[in-house]
C-alpha cells in the first residue's frame, strides 16, 4: 500500500457538542529491499557460426518489485565466462556476439550475468546464460507460390493485409527474413518477420508480379507472389446472383474449392468463351455454417446477363456443379420473413468497400468486400 487518508474528527464536550474534521494523509515511502528478477532465471541461447560481429543472442527480461525510482534502469555486467571479450552486453540487456565464432574453435559458453538496480543501496541479481555455437545453415528456406485476388470497388481501395507467404527452412535454429525489391514498395510492403504482404491504398487494375525472397541469413531464395486486383462496376451488382453453399468456411472454399468450381461454372454459365465471369465476393451466412458467393457474368460486348437468364443456366447444370460442392440454394430474390409475392419483392445490393474480408490459405488468398443483401415488398 503506497499510502492512506486518513479524516480525523475533534468533538468537544459542550452542550450541544461541537466537532472539526481534518484530511490526514499518510505516504509510504519505499525503500530499496527487493533485487531485480530474472525471468526466466537462467538462459539457454544458440548462435551459428559465422554470424558478423553484433549478432543479436538473447534479450534479458528483468523486472523489479520495488517503486520505480529504485528498480530500473538496470545496469547489467559480464562477471564471468567472458574472458576472451566473445560477448557484449548493451544497457537494455541484450547480448551480442563480439567475435565470428567457429563452433570447431568452441561448442559452448557459461556466462554469469549480473543486474544492478537503480536503488539506494543498489541491490543485485545473478543469472547463468548459456550460449551454444551451432553450425552454420545448411539447408535453403523453401517457399510456397502464392497467388492473390482483390476485388474492390471502382478505384476505392483502402489497403491492408492480403496474404501471407509460407515458408519453412530445415535448420531448427534457422530465423527467416522476408524482403520485397524496393521499387516495389510505393504499392506493397512485406513483413520482414512473418511474411504478411500489405497493400497500400490505391490499387489499380490489373496483374502485378511481386518480387519477394526469403532468407535464413546465409541463403535467399525469390518466392512466386502474383497479385490480381478487379475492379468492380456497379452494373455487376444490380445483376448479381447468390450462389449458397452448405457446410463450408470460407478458407476451405477458397483454397479448395474455388479453382475447380470456377471452371465448371464458367461452363455452365457462358454463353461464348469471350464472356467473362466476375466472383464478386465470398462471406459466410451469420448464424450457420453456410457460405454465399455472388457473381455475375460480363457478355464480351460489355453489358451484363440478367439474374434470371444466369440461375436458368445454373438449374440446368446443378448437378455438375454439385460434383464439386454441395449447393444448398441458388438465390436472385430472397425475400426470407416478407409477406408479400415473389414478383413484387424487390431486391438490392450494396457493397462496403471499406469493409474487405481476407481468406487466405497457403497457397490462395482471396480478398472481397463485405455486401450486404437488402429486400423490400413492393405490393
Amino acid at each position: 500500500v503506497s499510502g492512506y487518508s486518513l479524516v480525523v474528527q475533534a468533538r468537544d464536550s459542550g452542550t450541544p457538542p461541537l466537532s472539526s474534521s481534518v484530511t490526514v494523509n499518510v505516504d509510504i515511502s519505499d525503500v530499496n529491499d527487493n533485487s531485480p528478477v530474472f525471468t526466466p532465471a537462467n538462459y539457454t541461447a544458440v548462435i551459428q557460426e559465422n554470424k558478423p560481429v553484433g549478432t543479436s543472442i538473447l534479450q534479458l527480461v528483468v523486472t523489479d518489485k520495488d517503486s520505480f525510482h529504485n528498480g530500473p534502469p538496470f545496469t547489467f555486467t559480464i562477471l564471468t565466462g567472458n574472458e576472451e571479450e566473445e560477448f557484449t552486453l548493451d544497457p537494455h540487456g541484450v547480448l551480442r556476439s563480439a567475435v565470428i565464432f567457429k563452433h570447431m574453435v568452441s561448442t559452448e559458453y557459461v556466462l554469469c550475468v549480473q543486474a544492478k538496480d537503480s536503488g539506494k543501496p543498489q541491490q543485485v541479481s545473478h543469472t547463468y546464460v548459456q550460449v551454444r555455437v551451432i553450425e552454420e545453415s545448411i539447408h535453403k528456406p523453401t517457399a510456397i507460390p502464392l497467388e492473390i485476388f482483390i476485388v474492390t470497388m471502382e478505384d476505392d481501395f483502402p489497403g491492408g493485409v492480403i496474404g501471407k507467404i509460407h515458408a519453412t527452412d530445415q535448420d531448427v535454429y534457422d530465423v527467416l527474413t522476408y524482403t520485397l525489391k524496393t521499387e516495389q514498395k510505393s504499392l506493397f510492403k512485406v513483413n520482414s518477420h512473418d511474411g504478411k504482404i500489405i497493400a497500400l491504398g490505391g490499387l489499380d487494375n490489373g496483374k502485378y508480379i511481386l518480387n519477394v525472397s526469403v532468407s535464413d541469413g546465409r541463403f535467399q531464395v525469390p518466392i512466386d507472389v502474383v497479385v490480381h486486383v478487379e475492379q468492380l462496376l456497379q452494373e455487376m451488382l444490380q445483376n448479381a446472383v447468390t450462389i449458397r453453399f452448405e457446410n463450408v468456411s470460407p478458407e476451405d472454399f477458397v483454397g479448395l474449392h474455388m479453382h475447380g468450381f470456377r471452371r465448371t461454372l464458367r461452363n455452365a454459365v457462358l454463353s461464348q468463351k469471350q464472356d467473362s465471369l466476375h466472383i464478386i465476393s465470398v462471406q459466410p451466412v451469420v448464424g450457420s455454417g453456410q457460405l454465399d458467393m455472388l457473381f455475375a457474368v460480363q457478355m464480351h460486348s460489355g453489358g451484363f446477363y440478367r439474374p434470371a437468364y444466369l440461375i436458368q443456366k445454373l438449374a440446368n447444370a446443378r448437378r455438375h456443379l454439385e460434383n464439386v460442392i454441395r449447393i444448398s440454394a441458388i438465390l436472385e430474390k430472397n425475400c426470407s420473413g416478407l409477406d408479400c409475392q415473389e414478383q413484387h419483392c424487390e431486391q438490392s445490393l450494396s457493397i462496403d468497400s471499406h469493409s474487405l474480408m481476407t481468406y487466405s490459405t497457403a497457397r490462395i488468398s482471396f480478398v472481397c468486400p463485405r455486401f450486404y443483401r437488402n429486400v423490400r415488398c413492393m405490393c
